[in-house]
């Protein structure tokens, strides 16, 4: 009787005229599954649960005729396809009470070890099952979750199995449905369970340590050859092989250490220093004698505990100073100590004088029984012109065994300090200064200083230059003489015309001997030579510069002074006088000068044949 849908048909006939438009419903086919209603032609259902999981599609010939006519009745017919939808109204059901599964002991954890089935016959997300492990035996080794795409349950390994410590496991497994439809909940529990029995394999497996990790201790500079500890593993399989041991060799620290390869006792190798390393951290690999690429692996730590070998000194170097008003009983430093070794708990240092020192009464040594001491002062001020530094000479010991012990030396430098303890000046230099001048006046004192030599290095550089300057444009230059002149002289007698004494005096030539009627390519340092006495003849200092330049490569063949302002007895080129001329230029020979070389070529030409002579090509 569960309404499933209304089907109408028209009648085109007149509704006024008869029963001509009314209709008349009915089933051709679909019974006893389905009725319809004749007038309403609402269709229900004609069966209780009916099931979608027998039959899911229905097919429904329906039939509309009129009630009349002089034809006796005419009708349609349609066809209604109904398909029944599913509701979860069925629960899961195993295919089976038990289930049993075979894992290897060797199976890892997180890997999925067996699956299992229940069967729901509805269709969908109402056919969707969870699965849970029923608490009790062996359920807290498993864990099972539920494929979507099969629905099937994968049971998974939550603890490592070990067929030594167990071989089977019984545990219950729940099925039920995922998604509940309140309408069936009197049908009975949805829900189903079976039973599951692990049989685990026996595997051949590596040795087992009796610890997850080794920890160690021994004393530094140990003899070579020393046991310091041992590791055990045991083969749990049935039939137990032998083991062997041996070290992970990694890097050249495992050096230090050996093991038994038969009994696992570890030895020294070398000997250890704590202050170098403290501690060790290597591998010890085992392995079946039976089976050797079956190993297992173990971490073993090595602590290095120190011996007392190092004597407690201070701590950092300290800059202590003490003022000149100071007062006895005053702390001018405190001081604190270490020690290169390991200090054990309640490691405890003390503090004193020297022997020597402990007669002295300038300073003592207070100890705070804290690992800290106080230098405090024993005299009433202290000059620092009769003696500025102190060394106080401070023995430190420890509280180890053997006890160890050093002697310190503190420097402590005198200050002067003003009457609040502040410190003015350490410098040595500051003993000697006027009690009344102050760092900043002395400083302004040696900036004049520097000031005023600085001006007077300036003025002294000034005047040379400027002396300099003068000698260069002295008009009473023997060579400017001689290349200013551009007026033709009165010959020999003509005395006005420069300085002749100039020649008569060689020191004078001597000042300068740089010539500045050309300027030089390079610099050329002067020729030293012996100054030629008063007496001598004037020929032979012209020979001797005549000589100088003739083989000097870098002077040109200029015209000047020093070449041709005399000339000597003997000379190939006799006299140039205008006194012993002849009358005429005609009566003269100058042919020999073209065979004085080079350097009177323009003059060869000058005072040749008037016909080979021509001015323009003379530079």
């Amino acid at each position: 009787g569960a309404y499933v849908l209304q089907v109408k048909a028209t009648d085109a006939d007149d509704p006024t005229y008869g029963n001509s438009a009314r209709v008349v419903y009915s089933i051709l086919q679909g019974q006893p599954y389905f009725s319809i209603d004749p007038k309403t032609g609402i269709i229900r259902t004609a069966l209780p649960n009916m099931d979608r999981e027998v039959k899911e599609q229905y097919q429904v010939l329906i039939q509309a005729k009129d009630m009349g006519g002089q034809l006796g009745g005419l009708a349609g017919t349609t066809t209604v396809n109904i398909t029944l939808t599913d509701v979860n109204d069925n629960p899961p059901r195993f295919p089976k009470s038990i289930f049993h599964l075979k894992v290897p002991e060797s199976s890892h954890v997180g890997s999925a070890i067996g699956r299992i089935r229940a069967v729901d016959p509805d269709f969908g997300k109402n056919a969707e099952i969870d699965y849970n492990i029923v608490p009790g035996d062996g359920g807290n080794l498993f864990d099972i979750t539920t494929d979507e795409y099969t629905q099937e349950g994968v049971i998974k390994l939550k603890k490592p199995l070990d067929f030594e410590t167990k071989k089977a496991y019984t545990f219950k497994v729940e099925a039920s449905n995922l998604h509940l439809d309140h309408r069936f909940h009197s049908v009975g529990p949805f829900k189903d369970t079976a039973t599951v029995k692990i049989n685990v394999l026996d595997m051949e497996e590596p040795p087992v340590f009796s610890k997850t990790m080794y920890t160690m201790e021994v004393y530094e500079d140990t003899p070579v050859g020393t046991i310091i500890g041992a590791v055990t593993a045991q083969d749990l399989d049935a039939g137990s092989s032998s083991v062997r041991y041996f070290i992970d060799w990694k890097n050249d620290v495992d050096s230090y250490f050996t093991i038994d390869a038969a009994e696992g006792t570890i030895a020294t190798n070398e000997l250890l220093d704590r202050e170098s390393t403290a501690q060790y951290n290597f591998s010890i690999i085992a392995s079946k004698v039976s089976n050797p690429l079956l190993t297992s692996k173990v971490n073993v730590i090595i602590n290095v505990l120190d011996v007392n070998e190092f004597p407690p000194e201070i701590s950092v170097p300290y800059e202590t100073s003490v003022c000149e008003n100071a007062k006895p009983g005053q702390v001018i430093q405190t001081i604190t100590a270490a020690d290169k070794d390991l200090s054990p708990a309640g490691q405890r240092f003390s503090f004193k004088l020297s022997s020597e020192a402990s007669n002295k009464p300038n300073f003592t040594v207070h100890d705070y029984r804290n690992n800290t001491a106080g230098i405090e002062t024993r005299r009433n001020g202290y000059s620092r012109r009769q003696q500025e530094l102190y060394f106080l000479p401070i023995v430190i010991e420890d509280s180890s065994y053997p006890v160890q012990s050093s002697t310190n030396t503190l420097t402590i430098r005198v200050c002067r300090c003003d009457s609040d303890g502040t410190i003015q000046s350490c410098n040595v230099e500051a003993i000697f200064l006027p009690v009344g001048l102050s760092t900043g006046a002395l400083i302004a004192i040696l900036l004049c200083i520097v000031i005023l030599l600085v001006i007077v290095v300036l003025y002294v550089a000034l005047r040379r230059q400027k002396k300099k300057d003068t000698l260069m444009t002295s008009k009473e230059d023997i060579r400017d003489n001689v290349i200013h002149y551009d007026d033709e002289g009165g010959g020999e007698e003509d005395t006005q015309a420069f300085d002749i004494g100039a020649l008569r005096n060689p020191k004078v030539i001597e000042d300068n001997k740089i010539r500045r009627d050309i300027k030089p390519d390079t610099l050329r340092f002067p020729r030293h030579r012996p100054p030629a006495e008063d007496n001598r003849d004037i020929r032979d200092f012209i020979n001797q510069r005549l000589q100088e330049n003739d083989i000097d490569p870098s002077a040109p063949p200029y015209d000047s002074l020093a070449t041709y302002a005399y000339e000597g007895n003997g000379s190939v080129a006799e006299s140039l006088s205008s006194i012993d001329s002849l009358t005429t230029e005609t009566d003269q020979d100058y042919d020999y000068l073209s065979d004085w070389g080079p350097r009177f070529k323009i003059l060869a030409d000058m005072f040749g044949e008037e016909e080979s002579y021509n001015p323009d090509k003379v530079t």
